[in-house]
């Protein structure tokens, strides 16, 4: 008999759920830069082996909203905790060290209205160092009612992730696999595309342009022959932002186009020709009908 679980990895921004996805998968799905809320929609993941599929929901960085985009991006969330068998509840070890305390009011409440399974992963133990400072923490979520597991890991060191798939394989039901064992992702290549040039953006700019800034693609051409061609639009709300996208000469909009076609060459295998243009969409953040327009 077959096991299938929908895994919902939820937490605060920065806490390492996308770093845990790509641990998870041995690949780059999930886009990581050291800023939090890189995360915008919901990734989907899927581990499986022989008789265990686990299919994990990598979601936003839970947050109060402050704009539209925001309410969005926790509309995923909800939608991910709603749909999951098993939630995995990510936090950052070492500032729940500081704290004193792994309990949090952000998913504290969404955890106690949803009757799940619930695993706490006390990640970045590579910045604590010593295991055992995160007992403590553990033993307070056991206390707590909260969690039906507890285990502490370094997704960017892949440690202990292969005891947390083990035990997330043990709390999985019994069911028949939902996706084809030789697939690790349901969304598109062109999906994926577009989060590479946005994961590109925001490791090369700091301060708001990273998070005024979305992607489309709008050609994703497959030759036979030579180089595929991908052409997108780099879409930003002000026109001193589109400036500074664009940088001195098209320098700056250049060396987002060399970064991000290393990583999509890696990811698709093939080398492709990219050609970025930056476009203004006045407060897009804030706008229903253009977050609409982009899958938001």
């Amino acid at each position: 008999m077959t096991r299938c679980a929908t895994v919902a990895i939820v937490g605060r921004p920065n806490s390492g759920k996308s770093t845990l996805l790509n641990a998870i998968l041995e690949m780059h799905l999930s886009i990581v830069t050291a800023k939090p809320q890189t995360t915008r929609r919901r990734i989907l993941g899927i581990d499986t082996t022989e008789d265990t599929q686990l299919i994990f929901l990598d979601t936003p960085g839970m947050l109060k909203p402050r704009y539209k985009l925001q309410r969005s991006m926790m509309g995923f969330v909800d939608e991910a905790l709603d749909e999951s068998d098993i939630i995995c509840v990510v936090v950052d070890a070492k500032k729940a060290i500081e704290r004193g305390t792994v309990l949090d009011p952000m998913w504290s409440q969404e955890l106690t209205k949803r009757k799940r399974p619930t695993v706490l992963v006390l990640n970045k133990m590579d910045a604590v160092g010593i295991r055992k400072e995160a007992l403590p923490l553990m033993e307070e979520a056991r206390l707590s009612g909260l969690f039906t597991k507890a285990i502490a890991i370094s997704a960017k060191e892949n440690k202990w992730v292969d005891e947390l798939l083990k035990m997330l394989r043990e709390l999985a039901p019994e069911a028949p696999f939902a996706f084809d064992a030789d697939i690790a992702s349901d969304q598109t290549d062109r999906f994926f595309v577009s989060e590479f040039i946005r994961e590109s953006v925001f490791k090369q700019f700091s301060e708001e342009v990273p998070y005024a800034t979305e992607v489309m693609i709008t050609e994703f051409k497959e030759n036979e022959e030579g180089k595929w061609y991908i052409s997108a639009d780099v879409i930003v709300e002000r026109e001193n932002q589109k400036a500074i996208i664009i940088g001195a000469k098209g320098a700056a909009l250049k060396k987002i186009g060399t970064t991000a076609r290393a990583t999509i060459e890696e990811y698709l295998g093939h080398p492709v020709y990219l050609e970025l243009y930056v476009k203004v969409r006045h407060d897009w953040r804030n706008d229903r009908a253009q977050l609409a327009s982009m899958g938001y």
